[in-house]
């Protein structure tokens, strides 16, 4: 957390109008993850039309998941992740879900079975080597720093421990960007509207789109993940937008 600020890479410039730096910004994800861990599994099966499951299961898969392994999912969530890491170990190895939410990691302790610890990606609560995969699912822009929160994850990974980072990136083409946000904003707003508890909700995915939107390129990413230590890295694009990042200890 200490690193010198001229060489900080984070994944988005500060939105000043909900926070005014990355302490505020973690308060401020912390209390709107909260407030509206009951309505995000169900807006993100809708704007993802029931595929996600499957997406994510496969991407794991690919990324090197295999049974018996021990998995820190960073930035846990609801446990979408989660999830599909327990049902490829089979029973087998363990998966330990990290986030900053105790909201949203309830929910996720609630319904899957993992070890659930409140924590972040720049300070992961557990030993030197604990890992042999670390799994984030778009949760990069949530961060405070790429290159810290790369050193953790390369900190509690064994040797030759793999990690995975899914994310949504912005489409390079100004009408393929204006058609996602429309969708993000829009169809993500109108869910919302109907078929959500709080409040917040709409407001929560106003501003994935932002992060999005103003999110570094894939190049600045992965030269992060180069730069924290990691080998290997590469960037696997389906379906156009998915971005998964992977790299090796």
């Amino acid at each position: 957390m200490g690193a010198n600020p001229t060489n900080a890479a984070p994944p988005h410039p500060i939105f000043t109008d909900r926070y005014r730096d990355g302490l505020e910004k973690r308060d401020w994800l912390k209390n709107i993850f909260d407030d509206t861990a009951q309505d995000y599994d169900r807006v993100e099966s809708w704007l993802a039309l029931g595929s996600g499951r499957w997406y994510r299961r496969e991407a794991l898969k690919r990324s090197g998941l295999s049974s018996g392994m021990a998995v820190a999912d960073v930035a846990c969530g609801t446990g979408l992740v989660a999830r599909e890491a327990v049902r490829i170990l089979g029973g087998t190895g363990r998966v330990v879900g990290i986030d900053p939410s105790a909201g949203m990691l309830k929910f996720a302790s609630d319904r899957i079975k993992i070890d659930a610890r409140v924590g972040t990606a720049e300070s992961i609560p557990d030993s030197d080597g604990a890992f042999d995969f670390v799994s984030m699912g778009y949760a990069l822009r949530h961060v405070e720093d790429l290159v810290i929160a790369f050193r953790e994850f390369h900190r509690v990974l064994k040797p030759g421990g793999r990690v995975c980072i899914l994310e949504i990136t912005a489409p390079e083409s100004r009408i393929g960007r204006t058609l996602l946000g429309a969708y993000m904003r829009t169809i993500a707003g109108i869910f919302c509207r109907v078929g959500c508890r709080s409040k917040r909700t709409s407001e929560l995915w106003r501003y994935y789109w932002d992060t999005i939107d103003q999110c570094v390129r894939p190049e600045a990413v992965t030269q992060a993940l180069t730069a924290a230590g990691f080998k290997d890295v590469r960037r696997h694009v389906p379906l156009g937008v998915f971005s998964e990042y992977t790299g090796t200890k």
